[in-house]
């Protein structure tokens, strides 16, 4: 029995020497380190934002892999087989590489629409700045303007970043101060057919009364920026003038900006005004304080507001842009020649729009 037992055990050690030498495999640790480097390659791409369900199969098939590898460790050397723990890890890698590919495509896409939505938002904002500049100033245009091109830079900046979704969410928010900026404009100019006719009579009143007496007036068109001196109906000289900042509306209250429109008085010459020189007009007359108090009761102004007073024609212009709280700016040349014809009670109107006269 001894003899037949030593003999069994003889067996089985050559059995598990000969099997150990012809069964010598190692770990497939290089493959398990090229598809964690593929997972952290493709999470640099952007992956997990971009390509996640190819993401998370990598980093599965490298858990199921490295699980594998990790069971086929706790065997006895001569049963080891590391060949499925090795698939395992190529098809990782693979699926990590498609994730990185996936990625870089898509946001190479991405920049390249993200680029091509800036560059038109950029052609439309220059669009608006050339109708806009060559118009009287819209407060309200102006702000959504200013908006849209703070979404220009913001986009840009995510641009150069990378986060093109982002930046086509920021020209998205562009395109919408646009369209409101659009609104603002149709409303001015819709306010604009509604009263030219209005405008239209007061110019021929105006030319009508200076031809019928003799006198002088004066008619500021607030489109045109001009002053023009009329005398017996005739224009005598025109000038450049300069308005409120928010010089495309009528005024409606004390600190808008807006310069009035309508049929004023000079009531007051000051030679000695903190703008060199100045004509005081007669706002608010009644037709202002008639709009004013119907559009308190209509809610487009606040209760609080105040009509305002102290409208001016007066110097210190020559500045190139609407700058005044609502008074008509000239050169400190042009208003003391202009003040060689006017005197007190001397006819001021002023329009938005002459389209007929001068």
């Amino acid at each position: 029995m001894r003899i037949r037992q030593r003999f069994l055990a003889a067996i089985l050690f050559v059995v598990v020497i000969f099997l150990g030498g012809s069964s010598c495999q190692k770990p497939p640790l290089g493959s398990l380190q090229k598809a964690r480097d593929a997972v952290k390659e493709a999470a640099h791409a952007g992956a997990l934002r971009y390509a996640e369900n190819n993401y998370r199969r990598a980093q599965e098939l490298v858990k199921k892999g490295w699980l594998e590898m990790a069971r086929q460790n706790a065997r006895l050397a001569p049963f080891r087989d590391y060949k499925k723990a090795d698939s395992i890890l190529v098809l990782a890698s693979q699926a990590a590489g498609e994730a990185t590919q996936i990625s870089r495509d898509l946001i190479r896409n991405l920049d390249s629409l993200a680029r091509n939505e800036r560059h038109n938002l950029q052609i439309e904002l220059q669009n608006w700045r050339e109708a806009l500049d060559g118009s009287l100033e819209n407060i309200q245009a102006e702000k959504y303007w200013a908006a849209a091109f703070l979404a220009l830079d913001i986009s840009d900046g995510l641009i150069r970043n990378g986060e093109c979704e982002e930046a086509m969410d920021a020209v998205r928010k562009g395109r919408e101060s646009l369209r409101q900026l659009e609104d603002a404009v149709a409303d001015y100019i819709n306010d604009q057919a509604r009263k030219i006719a209005a405008w239209r009579q007061w110019v021929r009143e105006t030319l009508a009364d200076s031809r019928a007496e003799g006198t002088h007036a004066v008619i500021i068109d607030k489109s045109s920026h001009k002053a023009y001196l009329i005398n017996e109906g005739e224009l005598v000289r025109s000038f450049e003038c300069e308005l409120g900042y928010n010089s495309a509306h009528q005024k409606l209250f004390s600190g808008d900006g807006a310069t009035p429109e309508g049929l004023y008085k000079v009531t007051k010459i000051k030679n000695n005004s903190r703008f060199h020189r100045a004509l005081l007009l007669n706002y608010p007359n009644q037709m202002d304080l008639n709009r004013f108090k119907n559009n308190k009761a209509r809610g487009i102004i606040s209760r609080h507001a105040r009509i305002g007073a102290l409208i001016e024609i007066h110097g210190e212009g020559g500045k190139n842009k609407d700058w005044t709280d609502g008074c008509i700016a000239l050169t400190n040349e042009d208003i003391d020649h202009l003040l060689k014809y006017v005197s007190i009670g001397t006819p001021v109107t002023i329009v938005r729009k002459s389209d007929q006269w001068p």
